[in-house]
């Protein structure tokens, strides 16, 4: 069993691996209750369970309302700050966020193309605080209706929310902001 699943994901992430581990074993489970009662699962062996076993849970840590605010009022440049706050606010992926075209953004809803759900549009609303500001940087940025509304890359995003974080001593990435507006909208 160890060769044949071995052979099988040869080549593929560990997470891959581990899920055709737990098919596997899922398959011969449903077997052994359907059909052979006294059979022993061949899954079952200690090289195979310690070999695709689940990697340990690590507990994400939620940012604290006075951290997230701290990071948002202390950036200076409006297209980061808007960034901040559309990921703390209201919850957008950054991916989202970075496909984001201005004929995208109509007062206070955002429509979001292509969104991780599978569904071909979502909406989104700003508060009206963030909707002034988004409508002020479209208008002083002269962007048309088919521009991108931040023009940048998902790696110079990543890299200038891990360095804010860095600033005020927390271990931050683009989706804790996600993450935080989720936990304090529930």
């Amino acid at each position: 069993m160890y060769q044949f699943l071995e052979h099988f994901t040869e080549g593929a992430a560990k997470s891959t691996r581990r899920l055709r581990y737990a098919q596997l074993k899922a398959f011969f489970n449903c077997i052994i209750d359907k059909c052979h009662h006294d059979m022993k699962n061949p899954c079952d062996a200690p090289l195979l369970s310690k070999t695709f076993r689940m990697p340990r849970h690590v507990p994400r840590i939620i940012l604290d309302k006075k951290t997230v605010d701290e990071m948002i009022y202390n950036t200076k440049n409006p297209r980061n700050r808007l960034i901040l706050e559309l990921q703390a606010r209201c919850g957008l992926r950054i991916g989202e966020l970075l496909n984001m075209k201005a004929q995208d953004i109509s007062e206070r809803k955002l429509i979001i193309k292509k969104p991780k759900s599978g569904k071909e549009t979502e909406v989104a609303f700003m508060p009206e605080p963030i909707a002034k500001r988004m409508s002020d940087y479209l208008k002083g940025n002269k962007l048309l209706p088919g521009d991108y509304v931040f023009p940048i890359s998902y790696s110079t995003a990543r890299m200038f929310i891990r360095k804010l974080g860095s600033k005020l001593n927390v271990s931050l990435s683009p989706h804790d902001l996600r993450r935080y507006s989720a936990t304090y909208a529930s």
